[in-house]
């Protein structure tokens, strides 16, 4: 990346720093006329179920379901912060690179910092994961190598963009939420010249088998987040007579909705350095319902 780029994007971060602690109306209170998230984004809209639902439920619906969003963006950020501590190891403290990612890796522990405030300011108590979600993390975060860690951490981090523009794109999105969204939008697009020369810099050169386990990375890692949302507890807690049942069609329901709303991104991410391949595909469009 440019010296000149990364001298300007240090000194922003240094002499600018927007911090969750002024830029969040934290105080504010939810409004009359306001949801926790966007409808179309909540697991049963949509469904027959969904309209049984009293004003109280969906809205109970959108709490807890965005508490998991917050937890799957913590996870996702601490995936990142994995990648840039295993990165520096072989720098030096005056490379410029070094300095960036010092810089960056500081942000980023504020953005884990603010969406764990904003779960506890929204009184959730999220879903952990499960055995399954344990162990693809344990294989991601420890065992793979560093360009993995990067090509997992940017596709969560794209998920989050597109479920944060929704948000504060949307002004019935309870407005402390559009405020979390807007500065973790800021913030990421002071990286993207450095992301985007970093995804240069691994996949220029990527042979087949290398961009296989990369769109394999990817897919995992996008799976692990999409089934990170829809949880059979959450229907439990906003009173479902039924919550297993409303589980099953929750999860159909849903799978298709994240294909259509958050995964045109990733799409085109993967086919931009030939992830797509015979060995992929059907694994894309099996776990996904990917269109390739």
């Amino acid at each position: 990346m440019d010296a000149d780029e990364l001298i300007r994007l240090i000194r922003i971060s240094r002499e600018r720093p927007m911090l969750p602690e002024t830029y969040v109306p934290w105080g504010n209170k939810l409004e009359a006329n306001e949801y926790f998230l966007p409808e179309h984004l909540n697991s049963l809209e949509g469904t027959t179920i969904y309209e049984t639902l009293n004003q109280q439920q969906k809205l109970e619906l959108g709490r807890h379901e965005v508490v998991q969003v917050m937890y799957s963006y913590a996870w996702g950020e601490g995936l990142f912060c994995l990648f840039m501590n295993k990165y520096i190891m072989d720098l030096s403290p005056d490379n410029l690179e070094y300095q960036f990612l010092l810089r960056e890796l500081i942000e980023e522990f504020q953005h884990q910092e603010m969406f764990t405030q904003s779960i506890l300011k929204l009184g959730g108590k999220p879903i952990k994961i499960s055995r399954s979600h344990r162990l693809i993390g344990n294989i991601t975060t420890r065992l793979l190598p560093v360009d993995c860690l990067f090509m997992g951490s940017l596709s969560i981090e794209m998920v989050s963009d597109r479920y944060g523009n929704y948000a504060r794109k949307d002004p019935q999105t309870y407005s402390l939420l559009r405020k979390v969204f807007e500065l973790h939008q800021i913030e990421e697009g002071r990286h993207i010249l450095f992301t985007k020369d970093m995804l240069m810099k691994y996949t220029s050169k990527a042979g087949f088998i290398r961009r296989t386990v990369y769109s394999y990375v990817v897919l995992f890692n996008i799976y692990f987040l999409r089934t990170l949302y829809v949880k059979k507890e959450i229907y439990e807690r906003i009173g479902m007579a039924n919550p297993v049942l409303v589980y099953q069609q929750a999860k159909k329901n849903y799978r298709e909705k994240f294909t259509q709303s958050c995964l045109q991104d990733i799409i085109k991410f993967v086919d931009s350095w030939n992830g797509f391949n015979p060995v992929t595909n059907w694994a894309w469009r099996w776990l996904m319902g990917a269109k390739i």
